[in-house]
């Protein structure tokens, strides 16, 4: 064997490296901050899949804007209940902070809710799930917002 064979083998030739990232890891230009990772989880509450966008997760942005907001949105249609913070009751303690995890739907919420809550009906008692859920689902996609700013998960 000659001296440049030898050479090969202590040294293998390195894999090239990909100038295209991949679409799991985390962007390039934002740096492993706790600041990043909480404004994220805030705009990520405030307008659901706002975080994710902010991040350049555009696929789960959308998809949470949509099933966060059809959710919401059908809530509201169905005259669902929003609970007040300032009922005696546990259910309705619980139930306000459930449906305020859905950030600026449930502000919008509390405007368009004019005619209140229609709880004669079945309709009215879906609605109510349907603005609860919503909320504890957005409390979910930001604690996902957190942890891909913070670099856990990709």
């Amino acid at each position: 064997m000659d001296e440049t064979s030898e050479a090969r083998e202590a040294h293998p030739p390195e894999a090239a490296a990909s100038p295209v990232p991949s679409p799991v890891s985390a962007p390039p230009d934002f740096e492993n901050t706790p600041f990043i990772a909480w404004f994220a989880a805030a705009a990520a509450w405030f307008v659901p899949g706002l975080g994710h966008l902010l991040l350049r997760r555009w696929g789960r942005a959308i998809a949470i804007f949509l099933c966060v907001g059809g959710m919401a949105i059908a809530g509201y249609k169905l005259q669902g209940q929003l609970y007040s913070i300032r009922t005696g009751d546990v259910y309705g303690i619980l139930g306000h902070w459930a449906e305020i995890g859905a950030g600026s739907f449930y502000f919008l919420g509390r405007v368009l809710e004019p005619a209140g809550a229609n709880l004669a009906q079945a309709s009215g008692d879906v609605g109510t799930r349907l603005l609860a859920i919503a909320g504890l689902l957005n409390f979910l996609c930001v604690a996902d917002a957190f942890e891909i700013a913070r670099r856990a998960k990709s």
